[in-house]
């Protein structure tokens, strides 16, 4: 059965799956996708470089199937299971870690890529009112992000974990209580300076983690601006520079961005002396009084300090590329009460 969206031809989700609440979200990013990749179309690639002996987030491209690892295959020769565990990271941890946005597998049921799916409107609240060239995309960043991060991280350096422990040892081994709000604020300059080691010594093992789909719209109007669709992908090294950054404003208690740098820093070193932690208890012991699904937000004046492509003025889809992305008749399966699906049902009905 077609699922009406570009390349998703299998799927766990059923058709009618594709086209609800939660699920609109992550599907048509994925379609999105599946049609750069056919029409070689590039993603923005946000990542992390050392330039001048610094650690410097720049923007290039990247081709879509370097993204799902999947070199050599088309979308139709792809498996795309959504809100599901990426089985080859489960290795590092006793307790069953969370499921991922989407996690792209070939057709014989070899793992590809995991990926976080992020479908962001541009411009947000607090840069519509600037030029179009500084416009920027809220992120609201899930625990399940974070935690992606240091798995993937650790899997592509796990060979040369006693370098890596090393890097931690001085900054984490005097630590008495990882849940110690005190002892941790006092902390958090030791482990931000040993993850940007760490970053600095194996920047080359990076990978693409975060999938964000940008949707531009006419300022705050809900109509799609005539260039309106295109992907950002993060690598896992970029992607932690949004919370290791704002950790060095060191304040009284553990911000949301102290909290997510000190959880990435255990669990890289506990993983470097082990091989095997316990990577939900991490996360549920150091919550710091903070809710634990939710991670940290970033807003689009913020966003776009890190995101520095021409692309973002002028994205690369244009918005009647939505007629290529969902299939003739599939349209009506939105809910035009949500904003961006009133946004897609009404500029696809003003184009008939």
């Amino acid at each position: 059965m077609a699922s009406g969206l570009f390349g998703i031809e299998h799927s766990n989700r059923s058709a009618d799956d594709h086209w609800e609440k939660n699920c609109f979200n992550s599907s048509f990013p994925a379609a999105t996708a599946n049609y750069m990749m056919e029409n070689n179309i590039p993603a923005i690639y946000i990542s992390l470089e050392e330039v001048d002996g610094k650690l410097k987030v720049v923007a290039t491209e990247i081709p879509i199937e370097e993204v799902f690892n999947c070199k050599g295959l088309h979308a139709n020769e792809l498996y795309f299971s959504f809100e599901s565990i990426f089985e080859p990271y489960q290795q590092y941890s006793f307790d069953t870690i969370d499921g991922i946005d989407l996690v792209v597998k070939d057709l014989k049921g070899n793992y590809l890529s995991p990926l976080e799916v992020k479908l962001t409107v541009l411009p947000d609240n607090t840069t519509y009112k600037k030029s179009e060239d500084k416009w920027g995309s809220e992120m609201v960043v899930r625990s399940a992000t974070t935690s992606y991060c240091a798995l993937g991280m650790y899997d592509a350096v796990k060979d040369k974990a006693l370098e890596v422990r090393e890097i931690f040892e001085n900054a984490c081994a005097s630590i008495q209580g990882w849940d110690n709000d005190y002892e941790m604020t006092h902390k958090i300059p030791l482990l931000s300076e040993s993850i940007d080691e760490f970053q600095r010594q194996f920047y080359k093992f990076q990978k693409p983690l975060l999938m964000q789909t940008l949707w531009k719209t006419q300022g705050k109007s809900p109509l799609l601006a005539e260039n309106a669709f295109d992907i950002v992908i993060w690598s896992d090294y970029a992607f932690s520079r949004l919370f290791i950054d704002s950790s060095y404003v060191v304040t009284n208690t553990m911000s949301r961005p102290m909290r997510a740098t000190a959880r990435l820093a255990r669990c890289l070193w506990e993983l470097s002396k082990s091989g095997k932690i316990r990577v939900v208890d991490i996360y549920r012991q150091m919550a710091f009084g903070n809710q634990t699904d939710k991670e940290f937000s970033i807003p689009g004046n913020k966003w776009r300090n890190y995101v520095e492509a021409t692309r973002t003025a002028h994205p690369i889809l244009k918005k009647d590329m939505v007629n290529k992305i969902i299939e003739n008749g599939y349209i009506e399966k939105l809910s035009p009460e949500r904003r961006f699906d009133q946004t897609l049902y009404f500029t696809v009905r003003n184009q008939v």
